[in-house]
């Protein structure tokens, strides 16, 4: 049952094949049996699981069919989920028990999802390999000795190694993409304001946004149809109607202009995933597809611009952690200013804190200007540049990562090198872009991912583009030996 999808999960359950009890008991008993290997969730939630399903499992027999009634999937820890720890993978919050849902929990859980638990991140999703969170490493199921990718490892891995049938996940600098590319499963990042980021702990609020992860474009589409919308709970929600995300998923790709950019393909990126991803654009070719060269000459500039941006929203949303009102606290504080400083350097990890200093840093006096707002600037650029290149293309292709999976420890002594695994990912959250990653062929029994950049609210013509490749190759339909 494991390696089906929504779409046929749902004909089973509609069809009384099995029920979502029995479809539930399958995913937890997985999740006992092999979680202990990946570290994948840091809270299971066995009890109230297994109560949704019996409501589905009514909600089905009384007629109702909505695709996602009684379909097992987990939740990043990032989102507030009422009565359930959200611990954002950190210490701070191991103790937080969320009094209400976010918005996407919500939604879903309207649209009758059981919510199998949480599942093990970055800290604060800050960290590209899933190694920041204080309730240990992930480790990827195609090799328990390498790194999943971050910060939605846990969900990546989960999916990968079906322990439940899809997952959410966020993406502030390619936080859903990497780690699907590196787990072999397919993940979108939506535009910017397509998916509520309310009860979303933030990261960097400019950039955070929600999404699907599960094995193929289809099940994302469906996931997708249920997430997106207004929120007026989120100021930074956006009012454009929603896509029929499913009904398109067959169209016809005669005449799609696929931008190639030369930068995507530089010095940096492993020869053996750049073969792979090639091939996957050949496949284009044939289903009718041409390409076009492009160029967008400020994406090398990405990752410093992210790494002054995303800590400056970091440094001043971490703030409210302070140990008075929620999350960690000291013990025994000689006074107020002892309670903040101790809790702070007690409850945060090493990767926030630095993250934290370097955002103060960017903010302060003096050098405001010369990092924040020249940042802000360098950042037109770069979604200038994107805006140039559709209009010469209908989507960009590329690596969604430079390599395949590294081995966990590789990077951890050195932030530079680990940052630089976002380097294809990050110009798309600078411009507020939608984008996607599918897996392509393998590299040494290794996933490699295949990134879609589409046009401002395109998701539907990506999740189409996406869905034809998976019809015509069978690399998302992959398992890894020992979790098959």
């Amino acid at each position: 049952m494991h390696n089906k999808s929504i779409a046929e999960l749902a004909a089973g359950l509609r069809s009384g094949e099995f029920s979502s009890v029995e479809l539930t008991r399958h995913f937890l008993n997985r999740i006992k049996q092999f979680d202990g290997q990946l570290n994948s969730f840091i809270t299971i939630c066995e009890e109230s699981a297994l109560e949704e399903a019996r409501q589905a499992d009514e909600r089905i027999k009384a007629g109702e069919n909505g695709q996602l009634i009684g379909i097992p999937i987990a939740h990043k820890d990032i989102f507030c989920t009422d009565g359930v720890k959200t611990s954002c993978g950190s210490k701070m919050l191991d103790s937080f028990i969320s009094p209400y849902d976010a918005t996407v929990v919500e939604k879903l859980k309207k649209a009758g999802v059981v919510m199998l638990g949480k599942t093990n991140m970055d800290e604060f999703a800050m960290g590209s390999s899933n190694e920041t969170s204080w309730f240990g490493p992930v480790k990827n199921p195609w090799d328990t000795e390498a790194v999943p990718g971050g910060s939605s490892g846990g969900s990546a891995s989960a999916v990968s190694a079906g322990l439940c049938v899809a997952a959410t996940g966020t993406d502030t600098g390619g936080s859903i993409r990497q780690p699907a590319a590196m787990c072999g499963i397919t993940g979108l990042k939506p535009t910017y304001g397509r998916v509520s980021r309310y009860g979303m702990i933030a990261f960097a609020s400019s950039l955070d946004q929600a999404g699907p992860m599960a094995s193929t474009a289809e099940d994302a589409a469906i996931l997708m149809q249920a997430m997106a919308g207004f929120d007026k709970r989120d100021s930074t929600s956006s009012q454009e109607d929603v896509a029929d995300y499913v009904s398109g998923l067959d169209n016809d790709l005669t005449g799609l202009k696929i931008g190639v950019a030369k930068e995507y393909f530089n010095e940096g990126l492993d020869p053996a995933v750049e073969q792979s991803v090639r091939s996957a654009i050949e496949k284009y070719l044939e289903l009718g597809a041409e390409v076009v060269d492009i160029s967008l000459p400020n994406s090398g500039l990405s990752v410093p611009v992210y790494y002054v941006v995303a800590p400056a929203e970091c440094s001043s949303n971490l703030s409210r952690f302070d140990g008075v009102r929620f999350g960690y606290r000291c013990e025994a504080p000689k006074d107020l200013e002892d309670l903040y400083t101790r809790s702070r350097t007690e409850g945060f990890g090493a990767e926030v804190k630095r993250r934290i200093m370097i955002g103060a840093y960017a903010l302060s006096a003096g050098y405001y200007d010369a990092y924040y707002l020249k940042a802000q600037q360098i950042r037109h650029l770069i979604s200038d540049d994107f805006k140039r290149a559709f209009e010469q293309c209908d989507v960009i292709m590329g690596p969604t990562s430079p390599t395949t999976a590294f081995k966990l420890g590789e990077k951890a002594d050195d932030p530079v090198t680990m940052y630089l695994s976002d380097i294809y990912t990050i110009a798309t959250n600078l411009a507020g872009l939608p984008g996607m990653s599918i897996p392509c062929e393998s590299v040494n029994d290794m996933p490699v991912g295949l990134q879609l950049i589409g046009n401002y609210f395109d998701e539907a013509r990506l999740l189409n583009i996406a869905h034809k490749f998976q019809t015509v190759t069978d690399w998302h339909k992959q398992r890894p030996g020992e979790f098959k």
